[in-house]
């Protein structure tokens, strides 16, 4: 699955740390996410885009292959 999580991040000048803190994750869960190494449960979905004030369709897109 795509995302923007990393775009998003970087322009509010958080760290992965930072953003890990606000989702209540590991750092290596946003790094995992954000390399498209894994893909968020739902309600960690929610969580991100309720936090960014987005659509979740405006973070996340499924990779079609």
């Amino acid at each position: 699955m795509k995302n923007r999580l990393r775009e998003l991040r970087a322009a509010k000048a958080w760290s992965q740390a930072d953003l890990a803190d606000k989702l209540d994750v590991s750092r290596q869960t946003v790094n995992a996410i954000e390399t498209e190494k894994y893909d968020p449960s739902l309600p960690l979905a929610f969580k991100i885009a309720k936090l960014f004030k987005k659509p979740i369709e405006e973070i996340f897109e499924l990779d079609e292959e």
